[in-house]
């Protein structure tokens, strides 16, 4: 559930946050109303409360999955939430990238996608990554909550198992598990920006 959420969020969210960048104000594929529409897509979805939105979103989980209880139901919320979230990301750390490296390309003669492509997102791979990894963090809170709609994972093994039953060691056990699995995340998320930062 956390991976397929990660890897759906992950490239849809890259997708959208290249987006965001390229079409503010100045940059090559300058365009008001995408913009705006984009940003305004993004700044009402991101606020929500994960508890919410993974309600409020219901009819549309159906649709897809045709379930509204379980993993799979859980997936496209997660998958959303984490493009939104995914999005920001990207989209902060292209803002820092250095305009001369784009004005250089361009004045080479390279089109808008070869741009992207070859210039933008390999620029900013090493943060990009960095962003990616807090972002695995935030879907694995995420899916303790999605234990809500019968989910399960580790945050509904803590509150049915541990919680309800008030089985501290069962708690214990979860939160253990979460913190070596973030841990694990990390120490690879920064092993591969270093090495892509050195390149």
């Amino acid at each position: 559930m956390a991976i397929a959420a990660l890897a759906i969020g992950g490239l849809c969210g890259l997708a959208l946050g290249v987006a965001l960048y390229v079409t503010r104000r100045g940059n090559i594929l300058q365009n008001r109303a995408v913009f705006t529409v984009l940003n305004i897509v993004v700044n009402i979805i991101r606020p929500i409360p994960f508890i919410i939105f993974i309600t409020a979103v219901r009819p549309l989980t159906i649709a897809l999955t045709g379930a509204s209880y379980g993993v799979e139901a859980a997936i496209p919320a997660l998958s959303i939430m984490a493009t939104v979230a995914t999005s920001r990301i990207v989209e902060q750390n292209l803002v820092a990238l250095d305009p001369g490296v784009i004005e250089a390309a361009r004045a080479m003669g390279a089109g808008p996608l070869r741009i992207i492509m070859t210039v933008i997102v390999p620029e900013t791979l090493g943060p990009l990554i960095l962003g990616f990894t807090f972002l695995f963090v935030g879907i694995v809170d995420m899916t303790a909550v999605a234990g809500a709609i019968g989910a399960g994972g580790l945050g509904d093994f803590a509150i049915v198992y541990g919680y309800q039953r008030f089985n501290d060691v069962a708690t214990l056990a979860a939160v253990a598990v979460i913190v070596v699995m973030v841990q694990l995340a990390q120490l690879l998320g920064n092993t591969l920006a270093r090495k892509i930062l050195r390149r």
